[in-house]
């Protein structure tokens, strides 16, 4: 009496390979979306805790802060990027260790106007070129490259829906 053989046929094998081959075209750009979006997330997370900082910040002094350690620096333009000694005022008082990086690594921009009454914060998305105030959509964006816009407690430009 002959045994039989027991094993998968090539042709079985060849559409388990191509059965995993399609799930893995549909799920990495998933995949890599997801992260990209978990960027931007964290970026704006961090945003509103750098501005609860600011405002508490402006409750007890009636003005916002400087972004540089000392007021003899201050940035009055839009977004300039703040650095690792920023936020010398905010710290350890109105928050312990402020973000001073996005999602992608990129530094936050921060300003405030000459008065002191309004501040901007900005994550200039992945790409980390800022597209300047007057270029910004004001309202929701669809790029990653794209900057998101905080000011004065609300977003001015922020990520919404299918990015690309």
């Amino acid at each position: 009496m002959k045994k039989k053989e027991s094993g998968f046929t090539l042709i079985e094998l060849l559409i388990v390979i191509a059965i995993i081959g399609i799930l893995a075209a549909i799920a990495i750009p998933n995949l890599l979306n997801a992260v990209q979006r978990g960027k931007q997330k964290r970026s704006m997370s961090d945003m509103r805790a750098i501005a609860t900082a600011v405002e508490a910040y402006a409750v007890d002094l009636n003005y916002y802060p400087t972004a540089a350690g000392c007021s003899t620096y201050p940035y009055t333009t839009v977004g300039t990027a703040i650095d690792d000694s920023s936020w010398s005022q905010l710290s350890p008082t109105y928050i312990g260790n402020p973000p001073r990086r996005d999602g992608w690594s990129n530094l936050f921009g921060y300003s405030r106007n000459v008065s002191g009454n309004d501040y901007l914060i900005q994550s200039r998305g992945r790409d980390g070129a800022s597209t300047g105030f007057i270029a910004l959509v004001c309202g929701t964006t669809t790029n990653f490259n794209d900057d998101i816009v905080y000011s004065d407690g609300t977003f001015i430009q922020w990520p919404e829906g299918p990015q690309q």
